[in-house]
């Protein structure tokens, strides 16, 4: 049932505008029983804004597609690459409003974009699997990069955004050195994937098993993403695949040189103690945000209790730092 707010039923009541606030008062909810119906449809929640772009492919794979909303603006905007969670695993751009508020973006004058991406699954033949992921969303920035023209994105002004595996992949995409190829055939692998500033929402900042392990002893995420079966293995088999450790985790990929990021979690660290969902532990954001001092990068980490915390979640900080 369509909710109409109470200011606007208070003036349908007055007595002398009666009949023409009925009508409007129609056209109020069948306008919101559209949108409702056409979110419905596109598996998005209500909060979340029609596209204005859906379903547009950035390469060859079934989920290499993603979902466009352009802000109003008459100049070239920021965007916000929104990546979705589920381990790499499963999840799906739909997911869109638990990472951001899109109309919230799109008022202060940011468009966004959601992307889908092969999951593990769909990457065993790559060496590692998670490189399907993880070079998944850097074409997408790449593909928007390309078409800036077209989306009116100002390219210099482009965040990463997303929860868990999404929010990992961001930082990877933060931290990795650019992977613009000046002289490849394919315009589009000639775009930069730097970005300007990062929001990471329950991130797993590090694939090291040793280095997870220090932070949180019960630790067992991270070896699926591998190739491997098992944490037991993970450990078993990291000095062999330290060179991918190295080359996919972003704690390792970190350097002066990169952006501004923001971390958000719901569950307060505890370095070295377990905790009971290691997997999103702001035990993650400690160790990162140690490093991210040391290379002067401005840096802020918000959890129950934090201190110093500045934006409440990932849209504010985005906005305060795209608008600059």
């Amino acid at each position: 049932m369509a909710i109409v707010p109470e200011g606007i039923f208070k003036f349908i009541m007055t007595p002398r505008t009666l009949s023409k606030n009925i009508a409007l008062l129609a056209c109020i909810v069948a306008a919101h029983a559209c949108l409702s119906s056409l979110n419905a449809q596109s598996g998005y929640h209500e909060s979340v804004p029609a596209p204005t772009y859906s379903e547009i492919s950035y390469g060859d794979g079934p989920r290499n597609v993603f979902d466009f909303w352009q802000a109003d603006s008459d100049s070239p905007t920021p965007l916000a690459l929104v990546i979705h969670g589920g381990g790499w695993n499963g999840g799906s751009k739909e997911l869109l409003h638990k990472f951001v508020d899109t109309q919230k973006l799109l008022d202060s004058g940011i468009s966004v974009a959601a992307i889908n991406y092969r999951l593990i699954k769909h990457s065993r033949d790559l060496e590692p699997p998670v490189r399907g992921p993880l070079y998944d969303a850097a074409r997408a920035l790449q593909f928007l990069r390309y078409h800036a023209e077209k989306y009116n994105i100002d390219k210099t002004r482009v965040a990463a955004t997303g929860g868990s595996a999404g929010a990992c992949t961001s930082l990877w995409l933060a931290y990795h050195d650019d992977l613009s190829d000046p002289n490849s055939a394919d315009p589009i692998l000639r775009e930069s994937t730097r970005l300007s500033c990062v929001a990471a929402l329950r991130a797993q900042t590090s694939l090291d098993p040793m280095q997870m392990k220090k932070w949180i002893p019960n630790v067992t995420y991270g070896a699926h993403a591998f190739g491997l079966e098992s944490f037991d293995e993970f450990l078993a088999e990291r000095k062999k695949i330290l060179p991918w450790i190295n080359e996919y985790s972003p704690y390792s990929l970190l350097t002066a040189d990169d952006p501004a990021t923001y971390l958000h979690y719901t569950i307060a660290p505890g370095t070295g103690k377990n905790k009971g969902d290691y997997t999103h532990s702001a035990s993650f954001g400690t160790g990162l945000l140690e490093s991210l001092q040391e290379h002067n990068i401005p840096a802020e980490l918000n959890y129950p209790g934090a201190p110093n915390v500045t934006h409440n979640n990932a849209t504010d900080y985005l906005i305060a730092t795209l608008s600059k």
